[in-house]
């Protein structure tokens, strides 16, 4: 999963050092940190580092690329570990984080069409560049900002296209939204941590039960069972078509204030974003 992996880790390491501990992500013996982990760690004062193994004060936790504690492979699929719940994570923004956000205004509705096309699992995440923009029509109608980060492809129209120099200020932009909108991935868990509402693309892939979260709302296109197939699947791209623009404007709505979906109202003010 990349970034999200490491913004859940941060969720299990939230207060470690209220108690006077820091979480060690490794096996045991060593602390392991994958590609994303050191921008997605900083300035956390819960995590302990690679080269802190002999510290008195570690509590590990067999989270790591490669060991996750939310799914394992079998044959061509991922099984999903029912009993995990994902817990909202945790950011620290420096001030330059922070001021680069301050930029980009607040109060809006942040819209990502695109998925993961360098893994084989994007095609069933993926519900469609023509909804994504059939629902941004819907929103600039009511009244409402819409904004997209700048990935230099899939541009919707009608919306404000951010360019961020990495996915740390994204997030911090993110934190200044009303409402998240797009698949399960990164920034739905950066929506958790922090503290904005989303409406979550799920489909078919994988669980909302293991990593969705309570305050957002996780649309499965009504499947009951989550394949995670790495290859191409039916069953997912049936899921993902079975979401209709119709349910993701009327959840969006349900978080913004009235005059959401009043194709008479001219603008309408959106609930302010949660703590950084």
């Amino acid at each position: 999963m990349g970034f999200g992996d490491e913004l859940m880790a941060t969720g299990m390491a939230r207060g470690a050092k209220a108690r006077g501990k820091r979480i060690a992500f490794g096996n045991g013996r060593q602390i392991i940190w994958g590609p994303w982990s050191k921008s997605m760690f900083r300035h956390n004062p819960n995590i302990a580092r690679p080269g802190d193994e002999g510290a008195s004060d570690l509590e590990w936790v067999e989270h790591y690329k490669g060991h996750r504690l939310y799914n394992r492979v079998r044959g061509n699929r991922w099984v999903w570990n029912m009993q995990f719940r994902a817990q909202p994570g945790e950011l620290f923004f420096s001030d330059d984080e922070l001021g680069f956000a301050e930029r980009a205004g607040d109060g809006f509705v942040l819209i990502e069409p695109n998925v993961p096309l360098q893994k084989s699992v994007a095609v069933n995440k993926d519900w469609g560049v023509q909804k994504y923009q059939a629902v941004v029509e819907r929103l600039s109608h009511d009244g409402q900002r819409v904004v997209q980060f700048d990935y230099g492809r899939n541009r919707l129209s009608g919306v404000d296209i951010l360019p961020v120099p990495d996915f740390r200020h994204a997030l911090a932009i993110e934190a200044r939204a009303a409402l998240y909108i797009g698949p399960e991935g990164g920034l739905h868990h950066g929506a958790a941590a922090v503290g904005i509402h989303a409406v979550v693309l799920f489909g078919g892939f994988i669980p909302p039960a293991v990593t969705g979260y309570e305050t957002h709302t996780n649309l499965t296109g009504g499947v009951a069972v989550a394949c995670g197939s790495f290859n191409r699947c039916e069953h997912c791209r049936a899921a993902m078509s079975a979401i209709s623009v119709d349910e993701v404007h009327e959840a969006a709505c349900s978080y913004l204030r009235r005059g959401c979906g009043d194709r008479s109202s001219a603008k309408t003010m959106l609930q302010g974003s949660g703590p950084v």
